[in-house]
Formats: structure tokens, sequence, C-alpha cells
């Protein structure tokens, strides 16, 4: 049998071919499928296909493109691999929609109306952003520290968001029904002038680790927030820097694949932390516990 060609396999309908292995999206907005990363673990959609562009990507990893890099990615296999595996299958075509000069469904070459327009920025002050911030246990004290109130439009529509600036003057934005990013997209690194220093995945991480250690009078230790996993052996040169690095990443696959990746470039200089929230997915998942444990304990001993 012969191989379809890279051309046709590009012009297969990526929705259709999603649910074909068994993934269907969360939320259908426009052109927009959002789903539950199929290339990581996630409990927040953060993985969009735009079906007019036939275009794919993975807000929480950075990466994108068309079936050829989801599929060589999903199998971890080459491309001709992926063309074998795609032949004798019935898929639905897409007909080819790319202007010259959209190559990626990232947030840097999006179609006019769906890239990330930031307006304006102030203190935080938004009830359901506060509310928002209450639920996942950030004190206001902290998140005042780090973040702003930004307003933002995407698709016409004006939005607002918890926005978590990075070294490049993009921002990070979360509420409870939105989560994305403006480009451009990169770290964050927080200079506290130790000689270590921290390594979080995403920034509620971080504002958890400064909310439990918001008590204690020396400062914490540096801090790099990656903002996405895309970025973890990109920094390498500036972890590198320090003589003691301390993984706090994620505990699903991505996460840890990273911090086993680490622990073979050198087990003295990289070190595990991830230990210390063991169960939960992340540090964030592992303070909203503890909080709600305390609560509950606290309402069982009033009532004793």
């Amino acid at each position: 049998m012969k191989n379809i060609t890279c051309t046709q396999a590009k012009q297969i309908d990526l929705v259709d071919y999603l649910q074909s292995i068994g993934h269907s999206p969360v939320k259908v907005r426009h052109n927009d499928y959002w789903y539950l990363s199929p290339l990581r673990e996630e409990k927040t959609a953060s993985f969009k296909i735009d079906r007019r562009l036939n275009l794919w990507y993975d807000h929480g990893s950075g990466q994108g493109g068309d079936l050829i890099d989801f599929g060589t990615l999903y199998y971890k296999c080459s491309t001709g691999d992926l063309l074998s595996r795609l032949s004798g299958h019935n898929f639905s075509f897409h007909p080819p929609n790319i202007s010259p000069d959209i190559t990626r469904a990232g947030e840097k070459k999006e179609a006019e109306g769906s890239k990330i327009v930031i307006l304006s920025s102030r203190e935080l002050n938004d009830n359901a952003l506060l509310d928002y911030l209450q639920s996942r246990c950030i004190p206001l004290e902290i998140a005042d520290r780090f973040c702003k109130e930004v307003d933002f439009l995407l698709y016409g529509k004006q939005q607002k968001a918890v926005g978590f600036s990075n070294n490049s003057g993009g921002y990070e934005l979360h509420s409870s029904s939105f989560k994305g990013s403006s480009s451009p997209k990169d770290i964050t690194f927080i200079d506290n002038k130790t000689e270590g220093i921290a390594v979080f995945e995403g920034f509620f991480n971080f504002l958890s680790f400064c909310t439990i250690n918001r008590d204690k009078i020396a400062p914490l230790t540096n801090c790099l927030i990656l903002n996405s996993l895309s970025f973890f052996e990109k920094s390498r040169s500036l972890m590198e820097q320090y003589p003691k690095v301390y993984l706090m990443l994620d505990r699903d696959s991505s996460g840890r694949d990273c911090t086993l990746k680490a622990l073979q470039w050198n087990k003295n200089k990289y070190i595990d932390r991830s230990d210390f929230y063991y169960g939960p997915k992340d540090l964030n998942d592992w303070l909203i516990h503890e909080q709600r444990s305390l609560k509950k304990s606290q309402r069982m001993r009033r009532r004793f």
C-alpha cells in the first residue's frame, strides 16, 4: 500500500482526526476547538485547534503546527512512520486555507482577531478576579506583588484576567474561565540575589511558594517561572549559573520527564523538590488541599 504524502496528511481535518483517536473538544468557540491536551496531562483545556486554518497550538507547552507536527509528537515517531500509520484510513480532508505568512497556530502568527491584544493593566481590584485568587488560595498581598489586573481583547471581546508578566513584556493570563498568554511568550526570572534557584512550571505554583514562605524573614531563593515547559531546556544556561537548582515542576508526565532529564544532566546540582507535594499534581493543588483540610479540622474542633 502506498503511503499518503505529507501534503495530503496536512489536509486531514484535525478535529476529525483527534475524534478518531479518542479526543473530543471540551469547548468550541467560533473556529476554535479547545481540548485537554492529548500531549500531556492537564485539568484546564489549553490545547486549541483553529479549524479554519487546520492548525493546532498547545498553550501549556508552547508547541503547535499541522497534523504532521502533532502526529510525530503524539506517537513519538518519525514523519515516515506517521505517514505509514495514516495510510489506509478514511479521514475527512480539509481544504488548504492558509495564507503565506501563517505557518503555525501559535500566538505570534494567528489569524486576525484571534491574537490576544493587551489593552491596559492596573492593580488587582475586580471582585471576580479576587474571588478567583481566593479559590486558588493566593492571598491578595502576594498576588499584588507580582500580578496585575489586565484588560485584553480576543475575538473582538474585551476580557479581564490576572496577568503575570514575563521577561519580554508578555503576560500569562488566568481567570476562572480563561487561560492563555499574550505575545511575546517567555520565562519570568526573579532575582533575589541568592545562590540557589527554584524552578516552577506556572506562575500559580510560584505564587503558592511565596504564600507558603511568606512568614520567612530571609529573602526567598531566586525563582525561574518557565510559563511553558518548552522553555525548560532553553533555560539550561541560566540554571547552570547556580550551584543548586531546586526543581518544583508539575507531577504529570511532562513535568516528570523534564525533572528526570535534569537529574541526568547533573544529579548533584539539580534537586527534585516535588516530593514536598507528592500526591497532588502541583504545588498549588497541594496548597488548596492543605487549606481545605485545615478549615475542615477547624470546623470539627469547633463542633466538639
